[in-house]
């Protein structure tokens, strides 16, 4: 469905972010955001120091302005063992090169809203992360009031991982801001303590009845015991004992399993 707002169908593509749109990107970050950033950081995005972008633009637009900013986002590759997710990660010791890519802002002129242009500008940022091998997730901030950008992060399977109390700070008033993650190449979170207790009563449950069909198979396969008084048989430490230390051997395992987790993970409570 086209916005009523545009006279003419709109004709949408994506390119990277070049020195020629600092001044309508400087002007749209002003119109859309209550947070005033450096020139600092519009120099690195335009020139890409250590900040990748993706530029809308809508080559039907007349009067020269087929190549003039309607959407922008920018990023930049962070290494997970420096960042605040962390700890929400399943993070190998052996491999401290392991990345993250950050949304610093995303953004789209108003008359152009509502066509799917942010969906897109997200979708770049994840292909290129997935690109990276060395890359786990895409992550970002949104202020707790912005109720669209939370659907939208929502829909496009972002997990919300935690809110952050008075994270912005604007016009001398602290905003909660909520912290979404998307996992790309493999990447995901550690167990929960949740998640972790319902496991062990799964493998316990499963080692018990494991344990117990090798009880009745034993019964159903062994010979008539020899009725000695105060003497035990082969057969009988056969029937007994095994199964038992089996059984031993099944919680052992088990105990070994979850301690390993809980010393390679951080488990956040």
């Amino acid at each position: 469905m086209v916005n009523r707002k545009i006279s003419h169908r709109p004709t949408i593509c994506y390119r990277p972010i070049q020195p020629s749109d600092l001044e309508v990107l400087e002007r749209l970050h002003a119109d859309i955001f209550p947070i005033r950033y450096e020139e600092e950081f519009f120099q690195n995005v335009v020139h890409a120091r250590d900040i990748v972008s993706w530029a809308a633009v809508d080559r039907s637009r007349p009067n020269g302005h087929s190549d003039e900013l309607i959407g922008f986002v920018t990023a930049r590759i962070v290494l997970a063992k420096e960042t605040e997710i962390g700890d929400l990660l399943i993070y190998d010791p052996l491999k401290p090169d392991q990345t993250l890519v950050y949304i610093l802002t995303l953004g789209v002129v108003e008359t152009y809203r509502n066509l799917g242009i942010a969906r897109s500008l997200i979708r770049q940022v994840i292909k290129y992360a997935s690109s990276i091998p060395t890359c786990h997730a895409v992550y970002l901030h949104v202020i707790s009031y912005n109720i669209p950008a939370i659907h939208l992060y929502k829909k496009m399977s972002f997990k919300c991982i935690r809110r952050l109390q008075g994270f912005y700070l604007i016009n001398d008033q602290h905003y909660d801001s909520f912290l979404f993650v998307y996992y790309v190449n493999g990447g995901c979170s550690p167990c929960s303590p949740l998640e972790l207790l319902v496991a062990a009563v799964s493998y316990m449950t499963s080692s018990l009845k494991t344990v117990a069909a090798r009880l009745r198979k034993n019964e159903e396969e062994s010979p008539k015991l020899p009725k000695f008084i105060g003497q035990y048989t082969c057969s009988m430490y056969d029937l007994l004992i095994f199964p038992l230390q089996d059984m031993c051997w099944d919680v052992y395992a088990w105990w070994l399993t979850v301690c390993n987790q809980s010393c390679k993970y951080y488990i956040t409570l």
